[in-house]
Protein backbone atom coordinates (compact mmCIF):
# COMPACT_ATOMS: atom_id res chain seq x y z
CA UNK A 1 0.00 0.00 0.00
CA UNK A 2 1.35 3.54 -0.79
CA UNK A 3 1.34 6.14 1.43
CA UNK A 4 0.88 10.18 0.91
CA UNK A 5 1.52 13.09 3.20
CA UNK A 6 -1.12 14.88 4.57
CA UNK A 7 -0.45 18.22 3.65
CA UNK A 8 1.51 20.43 6.48
CA UNK A 9 1.10 17.87 9.04
CA UNK A 10 3.76 15.77 7.52
CA UNK A 11 1.77 12.37 8.94
CA UNK A 12 1.87 9.98 6.20
CA UNK A 13 -1.58 7.63 5.06
CA UNK A 14 -2.71 5.04 3.39
CA UNK A 15 -3.44 5.66 -0.28
CA UNK A 16 -6.49 3.64 0.48
CA UNK A 17 -8.52 4.66 3.86
CA UNK A 18 -11.44 2.88 5.38
CA UNK A 19 -14.63 4.36 5.71
CA UNK A 20 -17.08 3.40 8.72
CA UNK A 21 -20.02 5.21 7.45
CA UNK A 22 -23.67 3.99 6.85
CA UNK A 23 -23.90 3.65 3.02
CA UNK A 24 -21.84 0.93 2.75
CA UNK A 25 -23.23 0.09 6.18
CA UNK A 26 -20.32 -2.61 7.26
CA UNK A 27 -19.23 -0.63 10.65
CA UNK A 28 -22.85 0.31 11.51
CA UNK A 29 -25.03 -2.80 10.26
CA UNK A 30 -22.35 -5.52 9.83
CA UNK A 31 -22.24 -8.75 12.31
CA UNK A 32 -19.55 -8.16 14.80
CA UNK A 33 -17.02 -11.15 13.17
CA UNK A 34 -17.29 -9.69 10.08
CA UNK A 35 -16.48 -5.48 11.13
CA UNK A 36 -13.27 -7.48 13.27
CA UNK A 37 -12.25 -9.28 10.38
CA UNK A 38 -12.85 -6.60 7.78
CA UNK A 39 -10.68 -4.15 10.21
CA UNK A 40 -7.70 -6.87 10.64
CA UNK A 41 -8.00 -7.33 6.78
CA UNK A 42 -7.45 -3.30 6.15
CA UNK A 43 -4.72 -3.50 8.18
CA UNK A 44 -2.71 -6.07 6.93
CA UNK A 45 -3.36 -4.61 4.02
CA UNK A 46 -1.38 -1.49 5.50
CA UNK A 47 -4.49 0.59 5.47
CA UNK A 48 -3.68 3.12 8.50
CA UNK A 49 -6.52 5.56 7.98
CA UNK A 50 -9.77 5.06 9.39
CA UNK A 51 -12.38 6.91 9.42
CA UNK A 52 -15.84 7.89 11.56
CA UNK A 53 -18.54 9.69 12.48
CA UNK A 54 -20.83 10.94 15.79
CA UNK A 55 -23.75 10.80 12.86
CA UNK A 56 -22.61 7.78 11.23
CA UNK A 57 -25.76 5.38 12.82
CA UNK A 58 -26.47 7.66 15.77
CA UNK A 59 -23.34 6.78 17.58
CA UNK A 60 -22.98 2.96 16.16
CA UNK A 61 -20.03 3.25 13.73
CA UNK A 62 -17.78 5.07 16.69
CA UNK A 63 -19.20 2.46 19.42
CA UNK A 64 -18.40 -0.97 16.84
CA UNK A 65 -14.67 0.57 15.37
CA UNK A 66 -14.12 1.36 19.18
CA UNK A 67 -14.88 -2.18 20.46
CA UNK A 68 -12.76 -3.35 17.55
CA UNK A 69 -10.14 -1.06 18.16
CA UNK A 70 -9.71 -2.48 21.39
CA UNK A 71 -9.13 -5.86 20.55
CA UNK A 72 -6.95 -5.33 17.80
CA UNK A 73 -5.06 -2.63 19.42
CA UNK A 74 -3.41 -1.25 15.75
CA UNK A 75 -1.28 1.79 15.81
CA UNK A 76 -3.56 3.79 13.22
CA UNK A 77 -4.93 7.33 12.65
CA UNK A 78 -8.19 8.23 13.31
CA UNK A 79 -10.98 10.56 12.35
CA UNK A 80 -14.10 11.29 13.49
CA UNK A 81 -16.71 14.37 12.64
CA UNK A 82 -19.09 16.64 14.58
CA UNK A 83 -22.34 18.30 13.54
CA UNK A 84 -23.33 21.48 14.36
CA UNK A 85 -27.07 21.65 15.60
CA UNK A 86 -29.49 25.13 14.95
CA UNK A 87 -29.70 24.82 18.84
CA UNK A 88 -25.92 24.67 19.26
CA UNK A 89 -25.46 28.39 18.00
CA UNK A 90 -25.57 30.13 21.27
CA UNK A 91 -22.56 28.09 22.47
CA UNK A 92 -20.77 26.28 19.83
CA UNK A 93 -17.78 25.50 22.23
CA UNK A 94 -19.47 23.58 24.20
CA UNK A 95 -21.53 21.81 21.65
CA UNK A 96 -17.74 20.76 19.81
CA UNK A 97 -16.60 19.59 23.14
CA UNK A 98 -19.79 17.51 24.06
CA UNK A 99 -19.79 15.81 20.68
CA UNK A 100 -16.50 14.87 21.01
CA UNK A 101 -16.30 13.92 24.63
CA UNK A 102 -19.07 11.61 23.52
CA UNK A 103 -17.67 10.28 20.81
CA UNK A 104 -13.96 9.60 22.55
CA UNK A 105 -16.66 7.61 24.88
CA UNK A 106 -18.05 5.72 22.53
CA UNK A 107 -14.31 4.89 20.54
CA UNK A 108 -12.13 4.36 24.06
CA UNK A 109 -9.75 6.42 23.21
CA UNK A 110 -8.36 9.66 25.49
CA UNK A 111 -8.00 11.81 22.42
CA UNK A 112 -8.49 11.54 18.32
CA UNK A 113 -6.08 12.52 15.32
CA UNK A 114 -8.43 14.37 13.15
CA UNK A 115 -11.81 16.21 14.36
CA UNK A 116 -13.61 17.26 11.59
CA UNK A 117 -16.94 19.64 10.71
CA UNK A 118 -19.55 17.50 9.44
CA UNK A 119 -21.78 20.64 8.58
CA UNK A 120 -21.99 21.79 5.14
CA UNK A 121 -20.43 24.86 4.36
CA UNK A 122 -22.77 27.94 3.28
CA UNK A 123 -24.46 31.12 3.87
CA UNK A 124 -28.27 29.42 3.74
CA UNK A 125 -29.89 26.26 1.97
CA UNK A 126 -30.67 23.22 3.84
CA UNK A 127 -29.27 20.59 6.34
CA UNK A 128 -28.05 23.03 8.77
CA UNK A 129 -25.27 24.58 7.06
CA UNK A 130 -22.68 26.94 8.43
CA UNK A 131 -21.14 30.10 7.00
CA UNK A 132 -17.68 30.81 6.54
CA UNK A 133 -17.76 33.69 9.35
CA UNK A 134 -19.41 31.11 11.88
CA UNK A 135 -16.37 28.35 10.99
CA UNK A 136 -13.46 30.67 10.88
CA UNK A 137 -14.61 33.01 13.46
CA UNK A 138 -16.11 30.69 16.35
CA UNK A 139 -15.14 26.93 15.54
CA UNK A 140 -11.80 27.44 14.89
CA UNK A 141 -10.66 29.30 18.03
CA UNK A 142 -13.48 26.16 19.80
CA UNK A 143 -11.21 23.64 17.97
CA UNK A 144 -7.96 25.13 18.44
CA UNK A 145 -8.60 24.70 22.47
CA UNK A 146 -9.07 21.13 22.21
CA UNK A 147 -6.00 20.40 20.46
CA UNK A 148 -4.52 22.36 23.19
CA UNK A 149 -5.93 20.13 25.61
CA UNK A 150 -4.38 17.43 23.82
CA UNK A 151 -7.78 15.57 22.98
CA UNK A 152 -7.16 15.96 19.00
CA UNK A 153 -3.98 16.41 16.75
CA UNK A 154 -5.10 18.02 13.97
CA UNK A 155 -9.28 19.70 12.95
CA UNK A 156 -10.42 19.59 9.05
CA UNK A 157 -13.92 19.98 7.27
CA UNK A 158 -16.15 18.42 5.15
CA UNK A 159 -15.97 20.67 1.96
CA UNK A 160 -19.73 20.50 0.34
CA UNK A 161 -21.57 23.71 0.20
CA UNK A 162 -20.86 26.79 -1.77
CA UNK A 163 -18.06 26.23 -3.61
CA UNK A 164 -17.08 30.36 -3.06
CA UNK A 165 -17.69 29.57 0.45
CA UNK A 166 -15.91 26.90 0.78
CA UNK A 167 -12.61 28.31 -1.02
CA UNK A 168 -12.82 30.99 1.24
CA UNK A 169 -12.31 28.84 4.10
CA UNK A 170 -9.62 26.72 2.10
CA UNK A 171 -8.05 29.96 1.43
CA UNK A 172 -8.06 31.09 5.26
CA UNK A 173 -5.44 28.32 5.92
CA UNK A 174 -6.78 27.35 9.43
CA UNK A 175 -8.12 23.81 8.57
CA UNK A 176 -5.46 20.80 8.42
CA UNK A 177 -7.56 18.65 6.18
CA UNK A 178 -10.71 18.74 3.68
CA UNK A 179 -12.83 15.63 2.70
CA UNK A 180 -13.36 16.56 -1.18
CA UNK A 181 -16.36 14.76 -3.11
CA UNK A 182 -13.84 13.31 -5.98
CA UNK A 183 -15.33 10.62 -8.58
CA UNK A 184 -15.49 9.82 -12.25
CA UNK A 185 -18.86 11.22 -12.11
CA UNK A 186 -18.05 14.38 -10.72
CA UNK A 187 -14.49 15.47 -11.53
CA UNK A 188 -14.55 19.24 -10.84
CA UNK A 189 -12.27 19.21 -7.60
CA UNK A 190 -9.22 19.04 -10.36
CA UNK A 191 -10.57 19.02 -13.66
CA UNK A 192 -12.66 21.56 -15.34
CA UNK A 193 -16.28 19.82 -16.41
CA UNK A 194 -17.71 20.89 -19.57
CA UNK A 195 -20.53 23.17 -19.62
CA UNK A 196 -23.72 21.88 -18.51
CA UNK A 197 -22.28 18.90 -16.94
CA UNK A 198 -24.74 17.78 -14.41
CA UNK A 199 -22.86 17.90 -11.31
CA UNK A 200 -22.16 20.56 -8.39
CA UNK A 201 -18.97 22.55 -9.83
CA UNK A 202 -16.41 22.70 -6.84
CA UNK A 203 -14.39 24.35 -9.51
CA UNK A 204 -10.30 23.09 -8.75
CA UNK A 205 -11.21 23.17 -4.91
CA UNK A 206 -8.79 20.16 -4.24
CA UNK A 207 -6.20 21.45 -6.04
CA UNK A 208 -6.46 24.85 -3.91
CA UNK A 209 -6.67 22.65 -0.95
CA UNK A 210 -3.68 20.69 -1.60
CA UNK A 211 -1.79 23.98 -2.82
CA UNK A 212 -2.83 25.49 0.35
CA UNK A 213 -1.01 22.93 2.36
CA UNK A 214 -4.38 20.96 3.27
CA UNK A 215 -4.79 17.20 3.96
CA UNK A 216 -6.94 16.31 1.04
CA UNK A 217 -9.40 13.36 1.53
CA UNK A 218 -11.33 12.01 -1.23
CA UNK A 219 -15.27 10.91 -0.31
CA UNK A 220 -18.03 9.30 -2.47
CA UNK A 221 -14.85 7.56 -4.75
CA UNK A 222 -17.58 5.64 -5.94
CA UNK A 223 -20.86 8.06 -5.90
CA UNK A 224 -22.44 6.33 -2.94
CA UNK A 225 -21.89 3.13 -4.69
CA UNK A 226 -23.32 4.13 -8.66
CA UNK A 227 -20.27 3.66 -10.07
CA UNK A 228 -20.73 0.02 -9.31
CA UNK A 229 -23.13 0.57 -12.33
CA UNK A 230 -25.65 -1.79 -10.70
CA UNK A 231 -29.11 -0.49 -8.88
CA UNK A 232 -29.11 -3.42 -6.41
CA UNK A 233 -27.81 -2.79 -3.00
CA UNK A 234 -26.58 -4.96 -0.60
CA UNK A 235 -28.72 -5.42 2.16
CA UNK A 236 -26.68 -3.91 4.87
CA UNK A 237 -25.87 -0.60 2.74
CA UNK A 238 -28.68 2.43 3.18
CA UNK A 239 -31.57 1.17 1.28
CA UNK A 240 -31.58 4.74 -1.12
CA UNK A 241 -28.49 6.52 -1.55
CA UNK A 242 -29.29 10.72 -2.33
CA UNK A 243 -26.65 11.77 -4.40
CA UNK A 244 -23.66 14.26 -3.50
CA UNK A 245 -22.74 16.40 -5.93
CA UNK A 246 -23.63 14.28 -8.86
CA UNK A 247 -26.75 13.19 -10.25
CA UNK A 248 -30.16 14.03 -9.84
CA UNK A 249 -30.74 10.74 -8.34
CA UNK A 250 -29.20 7.73 -7.73
CA UNK A 251 -30.77 5.69 -10.61
CA UNK A 252 -29.50 8.35 -13.09
CA UNK A 253 -25.82 8.07 -11.46
CA UNK A 254 -26.07 4.39 -12.21
CA UNK A 255 -27.08 4.90 -16.01
CA UNK A 256 -24.17 7.71 -16.26
CA UNK A 257 -21.73 5.53 -14.85
CA UNK A 258 -21.84 3.39 -17.73
CA UNK A 259 -20.78 5.41 -19.85
CA UNK A 260 -17.21 5.21 -18.71
CA UNK A 261 -17.28 1.46 -19.66
CA UNK A 262 -15.17 2.15 -22.98
CA UNK A 263 -12.18 1.87 -19.69
CA UNK A 264 -12.47 -1.70 -19.67
CA UNK A 265 -13.19 -2.25 -23.12
CA UNK A 266 -9.88 -0.85 -23.96
CA UNK A 267 -8.28 -3.22 -21.40
CA UNK A 268 -7.50 -0.30 -19.02
CA UNK A 269 -9.15 -1.61 -16.15
CA UNK A 270 -11.30 -5.03 -15.35
CA UNK A 271 -14.18 -2.79 -14.08
CA UNK A 272 -15.60 0.48 -13.49
CA UNK A 273 -15.23 0.35 -9.88
CA UNK A 274 -11.28 -0.35 -10.63
CA UNK A 275 -11.27 2.42 -13.38
CA UNK A 276 -12.94 5.28 -10.65
CA UNK A 277 -10.44 4.42 -7.52
CA UNK A 278 -7.55 4.52 -10.43
CA UNK A 279 -8.60 7.84 -11.21
CA UNK A 280 -8.74 9.45 -7.90
CA UNK A 281 -5.49 8.47 -7.19
CA UNK A 282 -3.81 9.61 -10.02
CA UNK A 283 -4.61 12.67 -8.64
CA UNK A 284 -1.14 14.25 -6.88
CA UNK A 285 -3.37 16.96 -5.07
CA UNK A 286 -4.70 13.91 -3.35
CA UNK A 287 -3.61 12.26 -0.35
CA UNK A 288 -6.08 9.72 0.61
CA UNK A 289 -9.40 8.17 -0.86
CA UNK A 290 -11.70 6.81 1.72
CA UNK A 291 -14.15 3.74 0.98
CA UNK A 292 -16.72 2.52 2.33
CA UNK A 293 -17.93 -0.85 1.89
CA UNK A 294 -20.76 -3.43 2.66
CA UNK A 295 -18.38 -6.71 2.45
CA UNK A 296 -14.66 -7.68 3.07
CA UNK A 297 -15.19 -8.64 -0.88
CA UNK A 298 -15.56 -5.32 -1.93
CA UNK A 299 -12.84 -4.31 0.46
CA UNK A 300 -10.49 -6.80 -0.75
CA UNK A 301 -11.84 -5.09 -4.89
CA UNK A 302 -10.82 -2.00 -3.38
CA UNK A 303 -7.08 -2.62 -2.15
CA UNK A 304 -6.44 -4.67 -5.36
CA UNK A 305 -7.84 -2.21 -7.79
CA UNK A 306 -5.54 0.74 -5.29
CA UNK A 307 -2.55 -1.47 -5.54
CA UNK A 308 -2.61 -1.18 -9.31
CA UNK A 309 -1.63 2.55 -9.19
CA UNK A 310 -2.86 5.22 -11.41
CA UNK A 311 -4.89 4.94 -14.35
CA UNK A 312 -2.88 5.03 -17.64
CA UNK A 313 -2.06 8.24 -19.53
CA UNK A 314 -4.09 6.82 -22.46
CA UNK A 315 -7.15 6.15 -20.12
CA UNK A 316 -6.84 9.37 -18.83
CA UNK A 317 -6.64 10.80 -22.30
CA UNK A 318 -10.56 8.98 -22.81
CA UNK A 319 -11.80 10.71 -20.16
CA UNK A 320 -12.68 14.32 -21.71
CA UNK A 321 -14.57 12.72 -24.11
CA UNK A 322 -16.86 11.11 -21.94
CA UNK A 323 -17.58 13.99 -19.79
CA UNK A 324 -18.12 16.38 -22.81
CA UNK A 325 -20.83 13.79 -24.01
CA UNK A 326 -22.38 13.30 -20.43
CA UNK A 327 -22.53 16.71 -20.52
CA UNK A 328 -24.60 17.21 -23.89
CA UNK A 329 -26.92 14.50 -22.67
CA UNK A 330 -27.81 16.96 -20.03
CA UNK A 331 -28.10 19.92 -22.37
Amino acid sequence: MHHRILGRTGVKLSLLGFGCGAVGGLMVRGERADQERAVARALAAGINYFDTAAAYGNGASETNLGRVLRSLKPEIFLSTKFTILPEDHGNLDQAVTRSLESSLQRLGRDRVDLLQLHNRIARDGEDRPLDPATVLDRLVPALERLRQQGKIRYFGITALGDTKALHQVVASGAFDTAQICYNLLNPSATTPIPAGFPAQDFQGLMTSAHAAGMGTIGIRALAGGALSGVETRHPIGVPAVAPIASGADYREDVVRARRFEPLVAAGHAGSVIEAALRFIISSDALTTVLIGTSTIDQLEAAIASVEKGKLPQAALDLLPSIWRGLGKEQG
